[in-house]
């Protein structure tokens, strides 16, 4: 029996404030009712096999600059913020004639996040790319490393990963030696090939992240090794599993947070239907078919799940009651969340299905069943914490840890700046000059002047020059701020750049 506001001194006749409140109380039961109808309508197909939908939209990004301004301080490294969109597309160099896929720009984001647009040859475009780059990547220039892809959900955006618009993605790997892979963009895709163009666009994500992509990050400039590891959330969840499957051996690690692990069983194609409909206006028979097309069960989990054997397997989810990062609605153990508590039903169904069958043919797995939570970013972000030991252990980082102390010339320097460069991560090192040493939230550089402090945007942007044994030669003054206040720069030997928050960083020669 639902609890209702009774108009005081009379339980016959309750005041018009009263009624307002039971309407809404009403309707808000009436929603939720709706989505957790729903989702036993869908959960009813799941007993022989799975639907899944759309997780919620991820934060609407706040349009502004990389590096946002804060007078009289340093210009920062974006985190976890919203980001906009870099060079637009006009402004970007030509893709290459060569039906070869290539590097067509490049935008330092800091010294340790960087966007490269790469020309796909299967669709035809530039595909947006950022890196997370390894702990050791400037303290060992020669050493290659380990690369984890990331994959967004469903409603992923043309500009930015969920996963740096909503988690701690680029605070957690910081300390960490592999190269963190983000691809922007594949909106309702499911990371794969498409059978048909819809929406202007021909999907071909399996052929760009196995044969397309991977040639870029092992070259020389990228330096990834070819043990290779793939995460994601919901619909990248899904096509995590997917192509790890589709490709044996190509992962040494695959996970899978609230992903959907059956595709092809009774009621599924509908399903996703309904979810690609809802989240861009796409359409699944252009992705794999009609629900009798043979491609459906070629990308299932589920029916492949016998192709992962060898390849280290994480697999979560929670099970829709209402858990720690959830706001309680008036219903017992349900958050307001209704889309997500239902999404996360069919995601733990799933899962534990994916599990048994992993089970039958023999195959290990890692499975991890949440006592609460919905489908929603704050339990991803736990689970990729959770995933990393397991990930660490598959790329062969099981030992690896930061080891490193503040000596000498730096210490001071580090001693002074520890609000923004926080805890050291390498040792100092060798650069052309001088020495360098970094930290959790930027550089020292020993340069002319003795070591100095390169940090944020403007430090990416001196990545992106060279660094020491670039065009810009080593540091000679610390970030400083403009004569206005509204801005920030650091000199060089031979120059220096600029930040403020109207242009973003300018390199002056």
């Amino acid at each position: 029996m639902w609890p209702t506001t009774r108009g005081a001194g009379n339980d016959s006749a309750p005041s018009d404030g009263n009624r307002a409140i039971r309407r809404s109380a009403g309707r808000t039961r009436a929603a939720a009712s709706t989505a957790v109808g729903a989702g036993a309508m869908v959960l009813s197909l799941v007993v022989g096999g799975v639907p899944a939908g759309a997780e919620p939209a991820p934060a609407t990004p706040t349009t502004h600059k990389p590096a946002p301004a804060t007078t009289g301080k340093p210009a920062p490294e974006t985190t976890n913020k919203p980001t906009p969109k870099p060079a637009p597309e006009t402004t970007r160099k030509p893709a290459p004639a060569a039906d070869q896929a290539k590097v067509t720009n490049i935008y330092w984001y800091t010294s340790r996040r960087v966007a490269l647009w790469v020309y796909s040859p299967a669709m035809k475009t530039n595909i947006q790319v950022q890196l997370l780059l390894a702990r050791d990547w400037y303290a060992k220039p020669k050493d290659r490393f380990p690369q984890l892809t990331m994959l967004d959900g469903l409603r992923a955006q043309e500009n930015q990963s969920g996963w740096i618009l909503n988690t701690n993605i680029i605070d957690f790997y910081k300390d960490k030696n592999v190269n963190v892979v983000l691809p922007i963009g594949g909106e309702s895709s499911f990371y794969t090939d498409w059978k048909e163009p819809d929406r202007g666009k021909h999907y071909m994500w399996e052929t760009f992240l196995i044969k397309e992509l991977p040639p870029i990050l092992e070259s020389d400039d990228w330096r990834s090794t070819d043990v290779r590891g793939v995460e994601g959330l919901s619909m990248g969840g899904s096509a995590a599993m997917m192509l790890a499957a589709r490709n044996p051996g190509f992962y040494k690690f695959v996970a899978s947070f609230s992903g959907i692990l059956q595709l092809s069983s009774p009621g599924m194609a509908q399903a996703i239907q309904f979810a690609q409909r809802d989240g861009g206006a796409y359409d699944s028979e252009k992705m794999f078919g009609k629900p009798s097309d043979p491609a459906w069960r070629e990308h299932d989990p589920y029916v492949l799940a016998d192709k992962l054997q060898g390849t280290s397997i994480y697999i979560s989810s929670g099970n829709g009651v209402i858990g720690p990062h959830d706001q309680a609605s008036d219903i017992p153990l349900l958050a307001t969340n209704y889309s997500g508590v239902g999404l996360e039903v069919l995601s733990r169904v799933t899962t534990q299905q994916f599990a048994v069958k992993l089970n039958e043919v023999g195959v290990p797995a890692r499975s991890a069943y949440r006592p609460s939570g919905t489908h929603t970013w704050p339990y991803w972000q736990f689970e990729m914490a959770q995933a990393w030991p397991q990930a660490a252990s598959a790329l062969g980082l099981s030992g690896d840890k930061v080891n490193c102390g503040v000596y000498s010339k730096f210490k001071k320097v580090a001693a002074k700046n520890k609000k923004v460069l926080g805890e050291c991560l390498t040792p100092d090192y060798t650069v052309p000059g001088g020495r360098a040493q970094d930290f959790a939230g930027g550089r020292i550089i020993t340069g002319p002047k003795g070591p100095k402090v390169v940090t944020g945007a403007i430090g990416g942007a001196y990545s992106g020059t060279g660094g020491p044994g670039g065009k810009l030669g080593l540091p000679i003054s610390d970030e400083l701020s403009t004569r206005d206040g509204k801005g920030r720069f650091n000199r060089f030997e031979h120059g220096r750049i600029t930040w403020d928050s109207k242009n973003g960083t300018k390199v002056l020669m």
